[in-house]
C-alpha cells in the first residue's frame, strides 16, 4: 500500500509517482514571498489553521518546489526582488486551474495584478494583508471565477485610485513626491491625474 511522503507525493515499493489532488492537499499553501518576517509570520499562522506550509523567497526557489508539490492554495507576491511573481502565478495555473492563488500588490504593482487575473489569480489584496484577509479571499475566489475581467479591472482602477489619492493628501499635493512614494514615473501620475482629476 503506498504510504504518504513529504512534498505532496506518493511512494509505492516499485517507483516515485505523483499523485492526483486529495483531500489532504486541498490543505497544502505554498507562500511566494521575498520579505523572510512576512513570509514567517503567513507560515504559522496559516499552520496553525491547519494548512502544511511551504515558502519560496524567489522565482528560482519557487521553481524548484513547485516540482515536489502540489499546492491547493497559494499566496504570490507580485514583487520578488529583481524578479516577478507572474510567471509563479502563471506556472501555478498551468499545473493546476483548481489552485487558489492569491496575489499581493503594494503601490507600484497595483496595474500589474491586472495581468496575474488574468494569469490565473483568483483574487488580489493590497500589502500588508494577513492570514484572515488571505483566507478570506481563497473563499472569495470560487465565486469570482465566472467574474469578467473587465469588471475586476474596474475593481483594481478603484483601489489604484484611492492609493493615488491617499498618499496625494499625505504629501500635501506634492505630484512629484506622490510620484516618488508610489514608485510611479511623474509623467505617468500626471496623466492618471488627468483622466481623473481630483474634485
Amino acid at each position: 500500500m503506498a504510504g504518504r511522503w513529504s512534498g505532496c507525493y506518493c511512494r509505492s515499493p516499485r517507483r516515485f509517482r505523483r499523485i492526483e489532488r486529495v483531500a489532504d492537499d486541498e490543505r497544502c499553501l505554498l507562500i511566494v514571498e521575498d520579505d523572510a518576517s512576512f513570509a514567517r509570520t503567513l507560515a504559522r499562522s496559516f499552520e496553525r489553521r491547519g494548512y502544511r506550509v511551504h515558502v519560496a523567497s524567489s522565482v528560482p526557489a519557487f521553481d524548484a518546489l513547485l516540482g515536489t508539490i502540489r499546492p491547493g492554495y497559494a499566496v504570490v507576491d507580485l514583487k520578488l526582488g529583481s524578479g516577478s511573481g507572474l510567471s509563479c502565478v502563471r506556472a501555478l495555473h498551468e499545473r493546476d486551474p483548481a489552485t487558489k492563488i492569491v496575489v499581493l500588490t503594494g503601490y507600484a504593482s497595483i496595474a500589474t495584478a491586472v495581468e496575474a487575473i488574468k494569469l490565473g489569480a483568483s483574487h488580489y489584496l493590497p500589502k500588508p494583508a494577513n492570514s484572515d484577509d488571505i483566507e478570506a479571499a481563497f473563499g472569495k475566489g470560487e465565486g469570482d471565477v465566472e467574474a469578467p475581467i473587465g469588471a475586476r479591472a474596474t475593481s483594481l482602477k478603484t483601489l489604484e485610485w484611492e492609493r493615488i489619492h491617499e498618499t496625494l493628501a499625505d504629501s500635501g499635493f506634492n505630484v512629484s513626491e506622490t510620484a516618488r512614494r508610489l514608485g510611479m514615473h511623474r509623467r505617468t501620475l500626471a496623466r492618471k491625474l488627468e483622466k481623473r482629476p481630483l474634485r
